[in-house]
């Protein structure tokens, strides 16, 4: 009976004495290779139809899901998001911009109130004894809002104070109105002015009489 070889792999010297075996499962053989005979290792387990390959789509997938793809098959990459640039803006700024360019159009250009013509008229050219003279001015405009600052003035030393009226937009002209009272008698020559103050200056007046005939004298024969 011949005595059993020893299989052990060669060593790198012939006086190592422990060497380590790495233990394969039952489903690795050993097939020649076309060099080396006997140094090929082949898995045979064979594959289960109950698990097939999944393949994941989409962000957040890693190597490991897609590990089990066959040899030569890429894994397939995410869907891109569409990019979100200003363009998706573009046209509504657009038409905000035509918007505003066609009110600022019908609108025209911002020209400020001012004032283009004063009259002053009296309701009556006499007034008699203790009557109250009713003065109107008029005052035109270009037709733009804004504020009226004026003050009137009578020849008898008196004024008013600043006064102030609103002017809407489109109205092209705007009435003032002074009242007058007397009494006594005599005759006066009566002047009321009204000085614009702002937007500009400028200034009209009229003149009236105030006649209120003197009493007779009952002592006079």
């Amino acid at each position: 009976m011949n005595a059993p070889h020893d299989r052990r792999p060669a060593s790198a010297g012939e006086d190592d004495d422990q060497y380590s075996a790495t233990v394969l499962g039952s489903q690795w053989i050993q097939r020649p290779g076309p060099d080396e005979p006997g140094a090929t290792l082949v898995d045979t387990t064979p594959l289960s139809p109950a698990a097939p390959t999944v393949l994941r789509f989409g962000p957040g997938v890693t190597a490991a899901l897609t590990h089990g793809l066959p040899a030569g098959v890429a894994a397939p990459r995410p869907p891109e998001r569409p990019r979100r640039g200003p363009r998706r803006h573009a046209l509504p700024a657009l038409v905000l911009i035509a918007a505003v360019l066609f009110v600022l159009w019908r609108q025209g250009p911002v020209v400020p109130l001012s004032v283009r013509e004063v009259t002053v008229t009296a309701e009556r050219g006499t007034v008699g004894c203790g009557e109250t003279a009713v003065v109107a001015a008029v005052v035109h405009t270009n037709g733009r809002s804004g504020t009226l600052t004026y003050r009137w003035v009578r020849n008898d030393g008196t004024s008013s104070g600043v006064l102030r009226t609103d002017v809407e937009n489109g109205q092209r002209s705007t009435r003032l109105r002074l009242l007058w009272s007397f009494e006594g008698e005599g005759r006066y020559s009566a002047v009321a002015r009204l000085r614009i103050l702002s937007p500009g200056s400028g200034t009209a007046d009229v003149r009236f009489f105030y006649d209120c005939p003197l009493s007779p004298d009952p002592a006079r024969p």
